[in-house]
């Protein structure tokens, strides 16, 4: 969830079981597309691994991995 305002929450879970977060950050996607349309920014480097989407399970098994970057589903290949 992605919201402006402070949000509250109980962190004892987390801290307790020693849960490890990892967030992501939002930005304007408009600069980004340019420089993706640019070519600008090489992404191949940042996937890890492609899986047709009946192998699904086996996708989410490798973005668990310690290295795993970004994980994608080919739904061309159903």
């Amino acid at each position: 969830m992605t919201t402006h305002e402070a949000i509250r929450f109980n962190a004892a879970k987390i801290v307790v079981d020693e849960i490890h977060l990892v967030g992501s950050r939002c930005g304007r996607f408009e600069p980004a597309l340019r420089f993706l349309e640019n070519g600008l920014v090489d992404v191949k480097p940042l996937i890890s691994g492609v899986f047709p989407f009946d192998q699904a399970l086996r996708a989410f098994q490798a973005a668990q991995e310690p290295n795993a970057l970004k994980i994608l589903l080919d739904f061309d290949t159903v």
